[in-house]
């Protein structure tokens, strides 16, 4: 088989060449365009709040141990125990974290803010963060001993 090459003519040249800067052009903005979002998440501060969040607990430890949620907006938070034994996961300010450390409750009712995960199981929760509360508050298991091993993270609330 012989395949014959055609010889460029210039007109033909000259429209493949405004199609690579055309092309070059448009990846070139792309580029830029991707710089500036990153250096304007970057300036704005960190990743966006969420509203849909799962916390893993593994080894008797929260993943992730920080999270930032919006206020005044309801946030979908499901909690997965991949540990053998049952945790609870308390988030509120110091004041509800203090009655948790010396309380006798068991089993917490059916509070959006306290909920008690058993072994090798998942619960979802939905809580709206208070507009007028932003900073940082707590979530912590107080079962015995639990939270002195280290299971404790933060809630920012923006």
């Amino acid at each position: 088989m012989t395949v014959e090459l055609q010889p460029t003519t210039p007109a033909r040249s000259a429209w493949s060449r405004r199609r690579r800067l055309v092309a070059a052009g448009a990846l070139a903005s792309v580029v830029v365009l991707g710089a500036g979002a990153a250096a304007l998440a970057t300036t704005l501060g960190s990743k966006p709040s969420a509203t849909s969040i799962e916390i893993v607990i593994r080894y008797s430890h929260f993943e992730p141990s920080a999270i930032t949620v919006p206020a005044g907006v309801p946030v979908t938070i499901t909690i997965r125990n991949t540990d053998p034994i049952g945790h609870e996961w308390i988030v509120g300010d110091p004041a509800v974290q203090a009655i948790h450390r010396i309380g006798t409750e068991l089993l917490h009712p059916s509070r959006p803010t306290e909920v008690v995960i058993p072994a090798l199981e998942s619960r979802t929760t939905t809580i709206t963060f208070e507009p007028s509360a932003p900073g940082t508050i707590q979530y912590i298991c107080h079962l015995p001993g639990h939270e002195a091993y280290g299971m404790a993270g933060s809630v920012t609330i923006r």
